[in-house]
């Protein structure tokens, strides 16, 4: 039964992600960089962790979307239907807000269920988290991939004077 409703959700993204791309990011281009190109960055660099992050999987790149790859590296969430669902949670908790997201998470909880303590841990993890969300990564692929993982998952501190 799971098969069936995940190949549900499977169609509708599939359906949904190019509207995405049309209607929510019409402003956004595409990354100056291929897969190939990334594996030529420095090794612990983000741009390498993401080009590695592409050869283990299989993945291409989509055009405009090569944030969300970047998040699965980031945050730590898989790639399976149910991890995806999760990372729209932490995303949620770490502030960013649009219909797509919200369909992904509504959908998402209502189809796989079973799996409501990992989206409310994910989104619980997103609020500890620095807001990161609306970061443009393409001008952070030369940084130190542990350094910027880890300043993320630093919650900013309020400095009382």
């Amino acid at each position: 039964m799971k098969k069936i409703r995940v190949a549900f959700l499977l169609f509708v993204y599939d359906k949904t992600q190019k509207l995405y791309r049309k209607y929510f990011k019409k402003k956004k281009r595409q990354w100056q960089f291929n897969e190939k190109q990334l594996l030529e960055f420095k090794e612990d660099s983000l741009g390498r962790k993401l080009g590695e992050f592409y050869k283990k999987y299989g993945f291409s790149m989509i055009p405009k979307m090569e944030n969300h790859d970047v998040h699965h590296l980031i945050t730590g969430c898989g790639t399976n239907f149910e991890d995806e669902i999760a990372m729209q949670y932490l995303l949620l908790g770490n502030g960013k807000l649009n219909a797509h997201l919200l369909a992904a998470v509504v959908l998402g909880t209502l189809i796989l269920p079973e799996y409501l303590k990992i989206y409310i841990s994910a989104y619980k993890k997103g609020q500890r988290m620095r807001p990161f969300h609306s970061w443009d990564f393409e001008s952070l692929l030369w940084q130190n991939f542990d350094n910027l993982k880890d300043y993320i998952q630093q919650k900013e501190t309020v400095v009382l004077y």
